[in-house]
């Protein structure tokens, strides 16, 4: 289903159900689109009001730039939209994202599910940025965020091809990286109470699977479920799996029907 995307007070989003009472709030990462979160956002319309922010990687100013400046922005966004409770979603840095908000604003927070979420521990940036200029260089690389590179489509390798290729972007891609990993929340995970679905890529080379394993012993109330055959996306390799998982996760905390 095709969603449109919505522009109002210096905010992106696209928003399934305006008048449903409960959120399902999606966190993109760092080379997220819209299609990462296709499946979720079609299995959950009308019973949820999925809401996708765009995350301003590529419009805040360079001052602001960091994963507090993205938390701000998401916080400005929630508080915009008049949201009471939120029941959050993130992949990657959108995890990340997700967990600093969650520290910030616990009061408004009903439940978080991450997947391969940084936060804790990810591969470093500068070890395997694409190279610009090269194609094929850019599509290995982004066929290796997931087991099988068939799900590495054109679009999505376009993407990040643009991204490498744009001097302004990278360098973006490269600070946003680099303030993730001076935002480790090892230490502050024990004061987020509220329930946690965690879903991991067995053959996760970003956020490798111990890091989820590590998540769930930090986190007070967590459930781990590791999925092979699966990368750094799974709402994207396994998402009838993803689904399934995150559909009895909300039944089981009363989030939906």
């Amino acid at each position: 289903m095709k969603y449109h995307i919505k522009e109002e007070n210096g905010f992106k989003y696209i928003e399934s159900d305006p008048g449903k009472e409960k959120t399902l709030l999606l966190l993109h990462g760092l080379f997220g689109a819209l299609s990462n979160f296709a499946t979720i956002i079609d299995r959950f319309a009308g019973k949820m009001n999925v809401v996708v922010p765009m995350l301003p990687i590529f419009e805040l100013p360079l001052r602001k730039l960091s994963v507090m400046g993205l938390v701000n922005h998401v916080d400005d966004f929630v508080q915009f939209k008049g949201f009471k409770e939120v029941n959050l979603v993130g992949n990657s840095l959108g995890g990340h994202v997700a967990i600093l908000f969650a520290l910030q604003r616990p009061e408004i927070l009903r439940s978080m599910t991450l997947t391969g979420s940084s936060g804790l521990f990810e591969a470093p940036l500068g070890s395997t940025f694409p190279k610009r200029g090269n194609y094929d260089f850019v599509q290995k690389k982004t066929e290796g965020t997931f087991f099988d590179p068939s799900v590495a489509t054109k679009e999505l390798v376009d993407e990040v091809y643009d991204i490498v290729n744009d001097r302004n972007k990278a360098i973006r891609v490269i600070a946003i990286a680099k303030s993730a990993l001076r935002h480790n929340v090892g230490d502050r995970l024990i004061q987020i109470r509220k329930p946690v679905l965690l879903v991991w890529g067995k053959e996760d080379t970003i956020t490798p699977a111990f890091v989820g394993e590590k998540f769930d012993e930090l986190l007070p109330d967590s459930r781990l479920f590791i999925l092979e055959k699966c990368g750094h996306a799974p709402m994207m390799e396994h998402p009838e799996e993803f689904n399934r998982l995150l559909y009895n996760f909300l039944v089981e905390i009363g989030e939906t029907e």
